[in-house]
């Protein structure tokens, strides 16, 4: 199977960007060669109001349902989501102090990017028990 080189990022929520504490929502995959860009987010609204009670968990909806439609270049996605694939991965991930941010992009081989897609979201995304004692 052909490997491909990808670069993916990690969607995360700032609520309060003066504290830099995150939760994890969603996760960017990019493969240049495939021209794929996808992105999957679920947004925990319980698990932000305990994060970060007061947050405006509509606006949070609406700016993630945003960067879905620029990361898949949807017509409705704006002047962005018309740009090609690594234009459109560089600006979601771009630097920015907002609520809506995204990890440093890093690299790897694969031959799905969407497989890729599925497991980083499991693995950073989706919450897991953590035993309390």
């Amino acid at each position: 199977m052909q490997q491909h080189v990808y670069e993916y990022a990690v969607i995360r929520v700032v609520p309060r960007v003066e504290r830099e504490e995150f939760l994890n929502v969603g996760v960017i995959v990019f493969c240049k060669s495939l021209r794929f860009v996808r992105m999957r987010y679920r947004l925990d609204s319980e698990r932000i109001r305990v994060f970060a009670p007061g947050t405006d968990l509509e606006q949070i909806g609406q700016n993630l349902s945003s960067f879905e439609k620029i990361a898949h270049g949807s017509k409705d996605g704006g002047p962005i989501a018309c740009e090609d694939t690594a234009s459109r991965f560089r600006w979601l991930t771009a630097v920015r102090s907002s609520v809506i941010q995204t990890s440093r992009p890093h690299p790897g081989l694969c031959s799905d990017p969407e497989k890729v897609l599925e497991q980083l979201f499991n693995d950073l995304v989706e919450p897991y028990d953590i035993p309390f004692s």
